[in-house]
């Protein structure tokens, strides 16, 4: 397993074009590699993230298990005349070996939260439908819903913090959350386009069960995977 980051010239304007969809972006993850791996569920699968930290900061991070190269990436949206790579890969078997049950980190996810509802007048037996959670209080939800099965849970705050709703009561934060809708065919009407929601979540975790975690981390949480949704990344707590 790899731990790629690559750093996207902002000022180009082919990297505002090429980001500004994250069709695009599934695109030329793709052609990093000259396989990809098999998505069936059984195995690790590419994942992707684009961190925007700062107009003058975007990175974008990916998770394989193969090496990538992404000379094209650093062609289109990066810098071809500098010295150096244009990236950084890390080997990232060795860091999840190293995870133990307990350990505390602080983290990072971009995932799409959503929810199966069936509408008030549907009739009986009618098949849920995917629905969006849109706001940050419902996206906490979903995600503490979802953290026992993926091996860990969100540290809480401590209980003389006053807290008055759920998601106050833990070490965890929607840093953004925005509807995408972009298209990824030639369709004229928009009746092809892609719709859901994207949130972001960092805060605090503890590892409750590896085997699960280490999924998670390698297999990505929630649906949207192949548009920049579903990767945990995680840093040292400070």
């Amino acid at each position: 397993m790899y731990l790629t980051r690559f750093r996207v010239n902002t000022a180009r304007r082919e990297a505002k074009r090429l980001f500004g969809s994250p069709h695009r972006v599934h695109g030329a993850v793709n052609m990093a590699f000259p396989e990809l791996p098999s998505q069936d569920g059984h195995r690790p699968r590419v994942l992707w993230r684009l961190d925007r930290d700062h107009p003058a900061h975007t990175h974008l991070f990916i998770v394989s298990p193969s090496r990538p190269d992404l000379n094209h990436l650093v062609d289109q949206a990066g810098w071809p005349d500098a010295d150096g790579q244009g990236w950084s890969t890390f080997g990232y078997a060795d860091f999840l070996a190293a995870l133990a049950e307990g350990d505390t980190w602080a983290f990072r996810l971009t995932a799409n939260p959503i929810h199966h509802i069936r509408r008030e007048g549907d009739p009986v037996g009618t098949p849920t439908k995917r629905t969006a959670h849109v706001t940050p209080a419902h996206q906490m939800r979903w995600l503490l819903q979802r953290q026992e099965a993926c091996g860990f849970e969100i540290v809480r705050k401590p209980t003389d913090k006053g807290v008055t709703e759920e998601g106050d009561a833990y070490e965890l934060v929607v840093r953004d959350h925005n509807r995408l809708q972009f298209g990824k065919s030639l369709s004229p009407d928009g009746k092809d386009d892609v719709r859901f929601v994207r949130a972001t979540f960092e805060g605090r975790l503890r590892i409750t069960d590896l085997p699960s975690f280490h999924r998670t981390l390698t297999h990505g949480l929630g649906k949207q995977k192949a548009y920049g949704c579903g990767l945990m990344t995680l840093a040292p707590v400070r």
